[in-house]
């Protein structure tokens, strides 16, 4: 973006209301509708892949997409963490995440199929893959993670903006949100390895599961 202008973070951090702060912003506001453009063109292309994919073999390959914008304070603090001023030019350089569209598929075989069907697309570039299905977190979480840039056409210049697009099964995303919700009890508590333990079990347990039911529908099919 040709633009020099900081976001003060002595002004977002001294802020009773960061937020608020953040999104007088103007630079900041044209930049998030940039991302939320960039997420948008994301959508679309994966609801008519989806369409195209029903006609072809009468099922579709994902259950439902969920969209989001990291929020200003989210920004805000991982730039921080990062160690990074806190300027247009920075958010745009060093995040990835900040548009983010998560894909729920019945399938893990789905996942590989839809995602490649996007990445082939010749006005999308793949910037980073992390295979989470293949190479689970330790802690037994799974997802496939695409960062992606994609044009937005705007009314005098064509830009290319980042989004990570995330593919999962339903089990994969339900394990996914009990975590995520979990988390913060766990610091509370004695043993939290113990809770570890099980939630990767159910992990294990959730991704057998996955792959019983694509053999069942194969054998259907």
């Amino acid at each position: 973006m040709n633009t020099g202008t900081d976001i003060s973070l002595d002004m977002l951090m001294n802020s009773e209301n960061p937020e608020k702060a953040l999104k007088n912003v103007q630079p900041f506001m044209v930049l998030m509708m940039y991302y939320e453009c960039a997420m948008m063109e994301i959508e679309t292309k994966l609801k008519i892949l989806n369409k195209e994919f029903a006609l072809k073999h009468r099922r579709n390959p994902f259950e439902s997409i969920k969209c989001r914008l990291k929020s200003p304070v989210s920004i805000s603090e991982k730039m921080k963490k990062k160690g990074l001023e806190l300027t247009i030019e920075n958010i745009e350089d060093n995040l990835t995440d900040i548009a983010g569209v998560r894909v729920i598929c019945s399938f893990p075989e789905d996942i590989y199929v839809l995602s490649e069907l996007l990445s082939e697309q010749d006005d999308i570039d793949v910037v980073c893959v992390k295979d989470y299905i293949r190479n689970p977190k330790p802690n037994g979480y799974r997802s496939l993670h695409l960062i992606v840039e994609v044009p937005i056409f705007l009314s005098n210049e064509k830009r290319m903006m980042k989004v990570e697009v995330q593919f999962r099964t339903i089990a994969m995303d339900f394990w996914a949100s009990l975590d995520h919700k979990l988390k913060y009890k766990k610091d509370n508590l004695k043993h939290p390895e113990i809770i570890a333990q099980e939630l990767k079990k159910c992990a294990d347990m959730s991704t057998a599961m996955d792959y019983k039911m694509q053999e069942i529908r194969n054998m259907l099919e």
